[in-house]
């Protein structure tokens, strides 16, 4: 039976879940500002309760944003340092991917615009469809305002808003939903659910390819050297 450990931290909710034997266990708690303190420490209770050793994890899931910058980095930080430590692979998944798979399981919405506040007066949007159990991304993920967020061309049906971005910004985002989570978060479980799929179809990469996706071009890509 695969193991996998998830974890995330890319925004002001830190989680983490563990699959063991068919059984899922997770921890979620809303602590801005104390990821770095409580991740560890929420990572071990867990393991305790399952009554395992980091080393039967096969896998460690990951949400590599967008979202926080801080955030992002501190999961990615411990998850490479488990990762190289373990020898083991690592799954990235999309925090926009993991809340829209939230308010699936929660709302049983099968579109859904996420939307999560990027600050500047911006937003991360990006717009998903159930197949099979597994929220897939349709058009492309984005940093823009919120005037600028649209459905996918071939939109159809009823759309759900799920995201900090509905809360700040639903009046200016011109699109039409059937109804919205604003206060939604992602959460370590929904990343599990969506790592199982993506650990099924071996998309496990190196410790080392465990990369930040910001969006934001000004900080995702390195500075040219002189």
């Amino acid at each position: 039976m695969t193991t996998l450990l998830a974890l995330d931290t890319a925004t002001e909710a830190c989680s983490v879940a563990l699959l063991h034997d068919g059984r899922v266990l997770s921890h979620y708690e809303v602590i801005p500002r104390l990821h770095a303190q409580r991740l560890l420490p929420m990572i071990q209770q867990l393991l305790g309760e399952a009554g395992l050793p980091l080393s039967a994890v096969d896998a460690i899931a990951f949400g590599r944003g967008p979202g926080a910058f801080t955030g992002v980095r501190i999961a990615i930080g411990v998850v490479q340092g488990l990762a190289f430590a373990l020898d083991r692979p690592v799954l990235p998944v999309s925090d926009l991917a993991v809340l829209a798979q939230r308010a699936h399981r929660e709302q049983g919405v099968t579109q859904v615009a996420a939307a999560i506040d990027a600050r500047m007066d911006e937003i991360y949007w990006g717009c998903y469809r159930l197949e099979q159990g597994e929220m897939h991304l349709a058009g492309v993920e984005a940093v823009l305002p919120p005037e600028q967020a649209a459905l996918p061309r071939d939109a159809a049906g009823q759309w759900y808003g799920a995201g900090t971005g509905w809360g700040t910004f639903a009046a200016r985002i011109p699109v039409a939903v059937s109804g919205q989570s604003a206060d939604l978060l992602p959460h370590a479980e929904d990343l599990l659910a969506l790592a199982r799929f993506a650990w099924a179809r071996g998309e496990g990469v190196p410790a080392d390819q465990a990369q930040p996706i910001y969006l934001r071009d000004n900080v995702a890509t390195p500075k040219a050297p002189n």
